[in-house]
């Protein structure tokens, strides 16, 4: 087996369902340079046996067990520590990776010399019994195409719509003090804001590389916003990657990340509210919009009413 130059990081608790399809996904990259840290989250499921089974089938991959969950932040952090190849990524237990996946990101980033690269996803929805991937959504599409090599978020500012870890691929030396938030959901937001604006160069392309997983019973985090808690970490996540752009003097990108977030998170946001029986649902997206309205950078966005459409699918 060749030495790995990736390791990807897959977390992941309760997924025992799912996470057979995440494995398969790596065993079918056309790059095999791979290892994978598989991270049971205090699971209370079989998913510690499905990760159990495939470490001891192929030594790409290695468990590491948690008796109680820490989160997804810091189980994701925990894999980090652990990295000794050239390249990081991340992957969700309940997505899959595109089989060319690995060979694209990792390709790229050896050719540009980049920190690191981001590509498009899809999601998948349940249909009949099985999970279809859909089209690229425009904010993705806007994100990553056309490829760009050794960009920057100054030049490119609509990168910063694309916040999930899962979709990129990074030198691990970018990685030295930089660490997921922990026992909060949405941990990636602000992760992905600090990324596009220490990184000397990224790049982007335009591949479909993740089939991101809405699950049928709605258990997934991204699915429980209308759970106060989960409402406050969204909108804390929000507020931070806007800071954390603010603070690098990237106001194109927060003119970018507003145009996005008013179109797209706030009406959904505003439909929960207005049938929510707590009344401190209505007020934390009240609130929110207030700061929005107060930003310097509020002036210059111009929210696109057609993107809300695209979360029909």
């Amino acid at each position: 087996m060749p030495a790995p130059i990736v390791t990807l990081i897959v977390p992941g608790r309760d997924i025992a369902a799912y996470v057979p399809a995440a494995l398969d996904s790596l065993r079918a990259q056309s790059e095999p340079r791979w290892r994978a840290l598989l991270i049971d989250d205090g699971s209370r499921d079989g998913t510690g046996e499905v990760f159990a089974e495939a470490a001891a089938s192929d030594p790409r991959f290695d468990v590491i067990r948690h008796d109680r969950s820490i989160g997804l932040g810091a189980a994701r952090n925990a894999g980090l520590d652990r990295v000794d190849t050239e390249f990081v990524g991340f992957l969700d237990g309940d997505d899959e990776l595109t089989p060319s996946a690995l060979a694209r990101l990792t390709g790229t980033l050896a050719e540009t010399g980049s920190d690191f690269v981001a590509a498009a996803y899809v999601r998948s929805r349940h249909r009949e019994g099985t999970y279809v991937p859909g089209r690229v959504q425009p904010w993705v599409a806007a994100a990553t195409a056309p490829e760009r090599r050794g960009t920057t978020i100054f030049e490119h500012p609509k990168a910063s719509a694309n916040i999930v870890a899962w979709s990129k691929i990074s030198r691990s030396d970018l990685w030295g003090d930089l660490r997921f938030p922990t026992d909060v959901a949405y941990e990636d937001q602000i992760v992905a804001q600090r990324m596009y604006t220490t990184a000397h160069a990224f790049d982007v392309i335009p591949d479909v590389v993740v089939r991101w997983r809405l699950r049928a019973d709605g258990s997934s985090i991204t699915q429980g916003k209308a759970q106060l808690p989960v409402l406050r970490d969204y909108l804390a996540a929000l507020r931070g990657g806007i800071r954390v752009l603010q603070d690098a003097g990237a106001h194109a990108a927060v003119t970018a990340r507003l145009d996005l977030i008013l179109a797209m998170d706030v009406p959904p946001l505003q439909e929960i509210a207005g049938s929510h029986p707590d009344p401190a649902y209505a007020a934390a997206v009240t609130a929110f919009v207030d700061e929005l309205h107060a930003l310097p950078e509020f002036a210059d966005a111009h929210p696109d009413p057609t993107l809300a459409a695209a979360l029909s699918w």
